[in-house]
């Protein structure tokens, strides 16, 4: 008894140190985010005529410290990923250690994919349909806070969304899930997804249905993936048996 109390205080201890040593890697990423922030910002409302407006001198500090969060977000999930793995990485086998430990780079690059598809192509399109809404019927006036949450909220699920393939495979791998329980859960996915996209959008069809059917190709394509992964599995299980 007194063992097993050890082992889950030794697994708790080093949890924590992960946890910090992610935590000292975001704040890390987030001082050079905010080094630079006035740039991205630039950057990121490039495609705007005139400048947005703010209402206080806290709407200035707010904007540029959620800017500069979502800069340290992206440039730490790699090192993230990494202390996940290692905090997991006695429990597997070593090929399965080398096997997930390839997924990590993936996982950037996904995130990356999807604020990028959020930003470059979905962003554009909403924000345009709801500007020309009020043509000739409304002064249009954005300010910073408003401007920056309405992009946030539609482009950083993406993000988080767009990791949907690369988890279902890591989950396949480890023999978690299989392509089997994601066909018989599809209405149920379906569903949820949808939701989500409800959620997540401003509430118009055209917003809605843009954000659904990527989530739902998404998906599809995460069914794919995992039959491809299972069988390759199931492979060399049968060869390591015979």
């Amino acid at each position: 008894m007194e063992s097993k109390e050890v082992h889950v205080m030794e697994h708790m201890k080093e949890l924590r140190c992960r946890i910090i040593k992610t935590l000292i890697g975001f704040i890390a990423a987030f001082i050079v985010s905010f080094i630079f922030v006035q740039d991205i910002y630039e950057l990121l409302i490039k495609d705007i005529d005139g400048r947005l407006a703010v209402l206080g001198p806290s709407d200035i500090l707010w904007v540029y410290m959620i800017v500069a969060a979502v800069c340290a977000i992206a440039a730490s999930i790699p090192l993230a990923a990494y202390q996940i793995w290692r905090f997991v990485a006695p429990a597997l086998k070593p090929e399965e250690r080398k096997v997930t430990f390839r997924f990590i780079p993936g996982l950037f690059f996904l995130f990356i994919t999807g604020i990028s598809f959020g930003y470059l192509v979905l962003f554009p399109i909403v924000l345009g349909f709801l500007t020309s809404l009020s043509a000739g019927q409304f002064e249009m006036m954005f300010t910073a806070d408003k401007y920056f949450r309405f992009m946030l909220n539609l482009v950083l699920p993406f993000g988080i969304l767009f990791e949907m393939p690369l988890v279902v495979m890591f989950l396949t791998r480890l023999g978690i899930i299989n392509p089997n329980l994601l066909k018989k859960s599809r209405k149920i996915s379906y569903f949820a997804l949808v939701i989500i996209s409800i959620v997540i959008t401003p509430p118009d069809i055209i917003s809605d249905i843009l954000v659904i059917i990527p989530l739902l190709l998404l998906y599809e394509m995460s069914v794919q993936l995992s039959t491809i992964v299972y069988r390759k599995r199931l492979l060399k299980e049968e060869a390591h048996i015979a």
